[in-house]
Order: structure tokens, then sequence, then C-alpha cells
């Protein structure tokens, strides 16, 4: 059986992912989705569209949906689905997980990768963050749920970008950016985005494409110093999303965009990297950093092997897999890219520059 695609939707209050829901749903997209709801979510998909009594923890959909609401683990629920759908008591092409509005998408990742049971059944697809724009500059502020929500995203939509002015959601996607670099930015009417754009993304595979945009990547390399300057002009600082406080003591109220906890950095080098020495340092770094390690994810260039090295993980938990083989006359350049909260960048550069050749 070849594995079932899991998409895990998360997101603050009011960012849309009911809607999203629904229409995923109750669309005719001819796709049978089977919904994992976490039951602490503050706002449960309406029983209108569901059709049986909510007493069955599996319930069928008019459309041959079903959804279930999580009443024990979340891994329990995925083995349930996957034998049921085995055994041909249950017939769905795929696995929606949303998360309630301030959980940390991390456990519900790592599910995938801790369990062989489900690691043998499903493919998680993507981690899709819904942000909702008249409210993300307070809620990114304030609360490092939202934020890491980002830092974990591999497709971003922005909802509500109609009720806020364009310089605010222009400052609010340069925000984002720098948190997340590697996540496309959508902005979509309030959840109503195209089924295309939600399932098979392939964002959490280990492809050999690092989506990263390369003009961000000139930008943080030729000159760090480049953002300040940025900023001298005052240019970016009128901006909400930002509430740069001027002159606070102890700079504790400085919410600008370089002083979110969660930030992305890149490594990159066209020697060769030491296997043994790479696996020591990064097991070393996860073992202590692991919990404030989001995401991270390269495309490396390993000495023996003439395959790219494609790595990836989640927290404590990383996996690697050899690629395709780096064709005639490519640069072999190793490229990785560390989204985490207050990461110390410099040992990590510093580590990732000794496992080289």
């Amino acid at each position: 059986m070849s594995l079932i695609p899991a998409t895990i939707i998360t997101g603050f209050l009011g960012s849309g992912k009911t809607t999203l829901l629904k229409r995923v749903l109750s669309e005719a997209h001819g796709q049978k989705i089977a919904v994992i709801e976490n039951e602490f979510g503050e706002e449960n998909i309406d029983s209108d569209i569901l059709v049986s009594d909510t007493t069955e923890q599996i319930i069928q959909m008019s459309n041959g949906c079903i959804c279930c609401t999580i009443r024990e683990d979340l891994r329990s629920t995925l083995h349930d689905l996957a034998e049921k759908k085995r055994k041909g008591q249950l017939d769905f092409d795929r696995v929606v997980i949303e998360t309630t509005g301030l959980a940390d998408p991390g456990p519900v990742a790592q599910t995938f990768f801790m369990d062989d049971e489900i690691a043998e059944s499903y493919l998680l697809d993507s981690i899709l963050t819904l942000v909702d724009a008249k409210h993300a500059a307070g809620q990114l502020n304030e609360r490092q749920e939202a934020r890491r929500q980002i830092g974990f995203a591999d497709q971003i939509f922005i909802s509500k970008t109609d009720l806020v002015a364009k310089d605010e959601v222009d400052a609010l996607i340069h925000r984002i950016k720098h948190m997340n670099p590697r996540a496309p930015q959508r902005a979509v009417n309030f959840g109503d985005v195209a089924i295309s754009e939600v399932f098979d993304l392939r964002g959490f595979n280990l492809n050999a494409k690092l989506d990263i945009d390369p003009d961000f990547l000139k930008e943080e390399e030729h000159d760090h110093d480049h953002h300040d300057h940025d900023h001298a002009h005052g240019e970016h600082c009128d901006h909400p999303s930002h509430q740069h406080e001027h002159g606070e003591e102890g700079g504790r109220l400085h919410h600008h965009h370089d002083d979110d906890d969660v930030k992305s950095f890149v490594f990159k080098s066209d020697r060769m990297l030491d296997p043994a020495k790479l696996e020591d340092f990064l097991g070393a770094i996860v073992n202590i950093y692991g919990p404030r390690m989001l995401r991270y994810k390269g495309v490396l260039n390993m000495k023996g092997t003439d395959r790219k090295v494609i790595f990836q993980g989640v927290h404590q938990l990383m996996g690697s897999d050899l690629g395709p083989a780096w064709a005639d006359g490519e640069q072999r350049t190793s490229k990785m890219v560390f989204i985490g909260i207050e990461l110390p960048k410099d040992i990590l550069l510093q580590g990732l520059e000794q496992c080289l050749v």
C-alpha cells in the first residue's frame, strides 16, 4: 500500500483554519479526506456538515470524507485509521490534522518520524500555517507559540489582508521571511485557497531542492549590517508589525524583526563535509538545543558519495537520505537552513566549518 499523505494545519484563532477545513471537507474535489481534530479546539467543525451523531469517534461525511476527534493520542488515532484503511473498513486518500490555535506543531510533526509503524503508513506532506494579517503583529510580539508556528511552516497563508494597509502587509511578509525564509507566503481570502495549494506540496519530504529565495540569501550573505542600514532611516519603524519602541532601556521591548526570537540562518560551503564529524557535531547540537530547533534542512556534499545527501529534522529528531547524483559540471555546494529560537548562530557555523574535509 502506498503511503498516506498527511497535512498539518496550524495557526492562531481567527486565522481561517476552520474555513479552510470546511472547504476541504465539503468541496467536491473527488478526494476522500480524513480530518483529525484536536478536540480541545476552541472551535470545532460545525456539526451541520457532519452527517451522523457525534458519539462515534469517526464520522463519515456526505461527500465521503471522514472526521475524527482525538480522544486519545494522535499516534493511536493514526494507527487506527491506517489499519481500518488496510482492512477496507474505511476509504480515504489522505489525512489532515488540525492543531488547536495555541499548539506547537512540533510534537505532531515528530509523531511521523518517531514511530516506525506510523512512518511505514504515512508521509508527512507539509505543515501549513495560517496567519491573520489584522492581528498578526500583536500575536507575533506577544506569543511565542505564534512565532513557533511560523518557524515550522512549509507554506504560509496570510488571511484578512483586505482589512489592513498594504504597508502593514508588506512589513508582515518581510518579518515572516526573516523568521522562515524557506516557506512560501501567499495572501488568501480567509482560508479560501485552491485545494492544489494545500495538498501534495511535498514541503516536508527530502527533496533535493532547498527552497529558499536566492535574493534573500544574498542579502543575508554579503552584508549582515544591511538590515540595520535598512532601518537607519526609520522607514520600517513606523510599521505596526515591528512595534519598535525607541529609547526603551534594556531593549526588551524592541520587536523589530531582527529581535524576533524565531530566526533562521543558512550555512553554505563548496568544500566536502566529513560524514562522521558532521554526525557527531549535529548529534551534540541537537542534544543541547533540540527543543529550540524548530526545523532544519539541508542538501549536502558529503565525502564518499557522488549523490546529494538530503537531511532534515524537527526538534531532536533528524534523518537523512541519499538524493539524486550530482550532475556533471554541477557546483557541489552544501546548503543548510536552520530555523529556531535563539539558536547560537556562531557556535553552529563554527562547528559546521570544522566538519568540512
